[in-house]
């Protein structure tokens, strides 16, 4: 007997979760992906890439495909997606799990400014020119052509479409997890004022962290959205052993049916 699974994926979690739910036999799963990366790393499980088409998307799939379970494992900002999920999954009766990685937390000696949005984090960057480092995604980077008197150095995984980005800016494609040495060099070598980061929390780039403070450099985080969440957990592991619960609770169908 085996539980259905989807995966609401993107994040390393939902990786880790995908490599432990692939050789456990009471389990067949589907990780989805939103496409937002045109080439994502290759998973161990089947894998869908493209959005649902809204909640009544999400739920008509659910059903389609006789879904007994969803984890929700996207980032930590991707809060539509978790809203979709909370009430898709309430609407069709599916339990969700919602993995929920802790943000950072400020140590005494960083020097951030929290703001609620990308366009604060572009207003709070002030009249003066600075060499400011983007550490995020490629869809945010438009909001910074609101102060074109910066210059910017960005690091995403892909580049972005040239349209409506500031003027001044230089695109660093690169994928974590990064070290601490590394944060430093590139920081100081690239002569970085200020940083500005969402708060992604995890440990794959939190060396850009440990670096703004090792060289003392301010840093603009925007703060987390209010993400609705299902049963909470705090890993994979936790992820699995709420997914054995299930699949020792509700009754299966056999594999492949």
């Amino acid at each position: 007997m085996v539980l259905r699974v989807l995966i609401l994926g993107g994040t390393t979690e939902a990786s880790a979760l995908g490599r432990l739910l692939a050789g456990d036999m009471r389990f067949a799963a589907t990780l989805s992906l939103a496409g937002r990366t045109a080439a994502p790393r290759a998973q161990p499980l089947p894998t869908r890439l493209g959005g649902f088409g809204g909640i009544d998307g999400l739920a008509r799939f659910l059903a389609e495909h006789a879904v007994e379970a969803v984890v929700d494992a996207t980032h930590p900002y991707a809060d539509q997606m978790s809203a979709h999920a909370v009430a898709a999954c309430a609407r069709t009766g599916t339990p969700l799990a919602s993995l929920v990685r802790p943000p950072w937390i400020r140590h005494a000696e960083d020097l951030w400014q929290v703001v609620p949005s990308t366009a604060d984090a572009a207003n709070a960057l002030g009249p003066a020119p600075r060499r400011v480092f983007l550490s995020l995604g490629r869809q945010e980077l438009r909001a910074f052509a609101a102060a074109p008197q910066h210059r910017y150095l960005a690091r995403v995984i892909e580049p972005p479409e040239a349209v409506g980005l500031p003027p001044d800016l230089r695109i660093l494609r690169a994928r974590g997890p990064f070290d601490r040495a590394a944060e430093e060099k590139l920081l100081a070598s690239q002569e970085i004022e200020l940083l500005v980061s969402k708060n992604a929390g995890g440990m794959a780039t939190y060396a850009k962290i440990e670096a703004a403070r090792a060289l003392r450099l301010p840093v603009i985080m925007i703060a987390r959205p209010l993400k609705p969440v299902g049963h909470a957990v705090g890993n994979a592991s936790e992820a699995v052993a709420w997914l054995g619960q299930l699949h020792d609770d509700i009754p299966c169908s056999p594999r492949g049916v």
